[in-house]
């Protein structure tokens, strides 16, 4: 009996070990490609047109046009620079994935400043190009922050401000980015400054919405006659689960069941389309929500 029940804790904790290596395997492509969409958002559309909204990228751009030096190398310097500030006031475990994302972007700019230098804009269309600038590391930084992962970059000085000082975090850094993108009015005139200050105000508008596109699910609000075959399919086939509670409706009296359920939205097109064929006359409430917290979604810690 013994020696089945180590076996069993055996098996199980072989299991959970898979689960947890898949899980890092995950979240580390994740990062790779976040990086990846940030090295050519910044490198092809933000560096050449000297677009400066912010950022160790934005400060690289001024100083590149300041300095004998590329907007890459500085980029490399100053990501260094700052994990070596983070590792002596966060210590060690200040964040490995911020680490990993940081070191992997700022060996990528300089790997794509020696073998692709870029000495001009791509095309010649500003606009086009401020889009592509603001978008690619908006969405770069909304995938960052869904496996609870950083640029590094400014989000080091954000961290140790917020460990050993009591200023609003978001005041401060936006502040910076401000300063940084007044100067470039200064240092390449007011079209690329007014470029700048675009790309300012657009950045946290586009991370918001693309972290909320990434997160959304569907809330099924489900008032139906029976719903044991509903909920049987929300088990079986969706592999969800639900949570059911008695009603009676206002107008004649007669019993009815509530369904609560939440899940991804191309389980949300079936479960739709079941409850349609199998109970014409449900009455189904839909809501958008990007904040789900629990099993099956995102953990509370």
């Amino acid at each position: 009996m013994e020696e089945k029940e180590s076996k069993n804790k055996s098996v199980e904790k072989s299991i959970n070990q898979t689960g947890k290596m898949k899980q890092v395997i995950k979240e580390y492509s994740i990062l790779t490609l976040a990086s990846i969409i940030l090295i050519v958002g910044v490198y092809v559309f933000k560096f050449p047109n000297n677009f400066s909204f912010g950022g160790v990228t934005g400060i690289s751009v001024i100083l590149g046009k300041a300095l004998p030096f590329s907007a890459s190398t500085f980029t490399f310097i100053i990501n260094i620079a700052l994990l070596l500030i983070g590792f002596i006031f966060l210590g060690k475990g200040f964040g490995i994935k911020t680490v990993y994302v940081s070191l992997l972007t700022s060996f990528g700019f300089s790997f794509c400043d020696h073998f692709f230098p870029m000495t001009k804009p791509l095309t010649n269309q500003p606009v086009l190009e401020l889009i592509f600038a603001i978008v690619l590391p908006a969405v770069s930084a909304a995938m960052l922050f869904n496996v609870d992962a950083s640029g590094g970059g400014t989000d080091i000085i954000a961290m140790i401000l917020k460990k050993y000082t009591q200023v609003n975090i978001g005041t401060a850094l936006f502040l910076v980015d401000s300063l940084i993108t007044a100067i470039a009015f200064f240092m390449f005139g007011p079209e690329t400054g007014l470029f700048s200050v675009c790309g300012l105000l657009a950045k946290s508008l586009v991370i918001d919405t693309v972290i909320e596109n990434i997160n959304l699910c569907k809330y099924f609000t489900i008032v139906c006659d029976d719903a044991a075959p509903i909920c049987n399919f929300i088990h079986t086939q969706l592999h969800r689960s639900a949570t059911i509670f008695r009603a009676e409706g206002s107008y004649v009296h007669s019993e009815k069941t509530i369904i609560l359920t939440v899940m991804k939205r191309r389980q949300a097109v079936l479960l739709r389309n079941y409850v349609k064929k199998q109970q014409p006359g449900a009455f189904i409430m839909i809501t958008n929500s990007s904040e789900i917290i629990g099993k099956g979604f995102r953990g509370l810690n």
